[in-house]
């Protein structure tokens, strides 16, 4: 067991703890819990590559721990109407059909090595910067970048899930492997 999948663990055990102060309309501890969390993704990464302490658990872990992450976020606050639920239902199907993609190319025998895209860490990013615009309106007041966030991260969504369609459709149809996530 490695520090950054000590860290990722922590990350995944944040979600529970930070859907809580979203229910309990507990605003300043959900924006910090978030930051927390979300601060984690990016210490793990670094600490994984100068430290040499990659591991394939993390490979796995990291990508998971996003997900949880950012999928529970977005459901919770969609059920609290600080987020379009058009956007959720975006990201979730974003989601879903990239994990098709892969059992689709595990069941075809085509070995994937999970390695998200730059496309695909743009989307993260500002899918993360989207929930820390909602959870940090009541203190900044800034409604007006709300809206912005929302569509940005649905362009991005999209975006990177027709990359990862296209990089599946190449490698079911040519054979090739190439990096998927």
């Amino acid at each position: 067991m490695t520090i950054p999948n000590l860290i990722t663990i922590l990350r995944i055990l944040l979600v529970p703890i930070l859907i809580i102060y979203l229910i309990n309309n507990r605003p300043l501890a959900s924006l910090i819990i978030f930051i927390i969390a979300s601060a984690s993704d990016a210490l793990d990464g670094f600490i994984a590559r100068v430290f040499h302490q990659k591991s394939n658990l993390g490979a796995h872990l990291d990508p998971l721990a996003d997900k949880i992450l950012l999928m529970t976020a977005f459901i919770t606050l969609a059920i609290l109407k600080m987020i379009p639920s058009w956007l959720v239902v975006l990201t979730i199907s974003r989601d879903v059909i990239i994990l098709l993609g892969v059992l689709v190319l595990y069941i075809n025998r085509y070995p994937v090595k999970i390695a998200p895209t730059l496309l695909s860490k743009a989307t993260t990013c500002i899918q993360i910067a989207t929930i820390l615009i909602v959870l940090s309106n009541g203190f900044l007041n800034i409604e007006f970048l709300k809206i912005y966030s929302f569509w940005l991260a649905a362009l991005l969504t999209i975006a990177s899930g027709l990359q990862y369609i296209r990089t599946g459709m190449i490698i079911l149809s040519k054979g090739v492997n190439k990096d998927f996530a």
